[in-house]
């Protein structure tokens, strides 16, 4: 007969397993992918090295599970901003400034999310995130063009430039912390993201 985990192996397992990728990405948002190594990471969560491998085969496996659970949390809260009732050009102005917010606050793991060098499974999984946020900015420009509160326009080539431009105006900002200008920054990201849209400025 196969041996079978008890629910209370099993629920301490999960538990090691969560403390494990919590711990990984205190560690990955401190030093980045590349020195993220096992070894750094059990250490962190107060284990041994090979522990580790009780719960991921690999360094990508588990990096991969620390990129998506980040990277999902903030697609979340992107969504539920850009869902939320109200204009759609204002939801799209609070949208840009909320992920940027978001970043700011949490500046080594928002890094590592965006921009640090990483695996390639890893870089696969920002390419889908990537996607995921394309098609939030999509459907809001849709929106504010159905109303009459954007001009006609390629919704889909939009998207992809206010992804790619918002990320690559947080990049240097990340990377250099200055947070007399966070506010200034915010302003001038925000109102740059709705001249891409054609937002009509006051």
């Amino acid at each position: 007969m196969a041996y079978r985990k008890s629910p209370a192996e099993i629920s301490r397992l999960d538990a090691a397993r969560e403390r494990l990728v919590a711990c990984a990405t205190e560690v990955v948002a401190e030093v980045g992918w590349s020195q993220a190594s096992v070894t750094a990471v059990a250490a962190a969560a107060g284990i041994a090295a090979g522990s580790v491998y009780q719960h991921f085969p690999s360094k990508a496996a588990l990096a991969v599970e620390v990129f998506r659970r980040a990277a999902e949390r903030e697609v979340q809260v992107l969504g539920e901003v850009l869902h939320a009732p109200g204009d759609p050009v204002e939801r799209l102005a609070r949208a840009v400034d909320v992920f940027a917010r978001r970043a700011l606050e949490n500046r080594g793991l928002a890094y590592a999310l965006l921009a640090a060098p990483a695996e390639p499974a890893v870089g696969a999984e920002r390419l889908d995130f990537r996607r995921r946020y394309r098609a939030l900015y999509a459907e809001v420009v849709r929106e504010g063009m159905a109303l009459g509160r954007l001009p006609a326009q390629n919704a889909e080539i939009t998207a992809a430039v206010l992804t790619g431009a918002i990320g690559e105006a947080l990049v240097d900002p990340l990377g250099a912390p200055d947070a007399d200008a966070t506010e200034e920054l915010l302003a001038d990201l925000t109102a740059a993201a709705l001249r891409c849209a054609g937002a009509p400025t006051t």
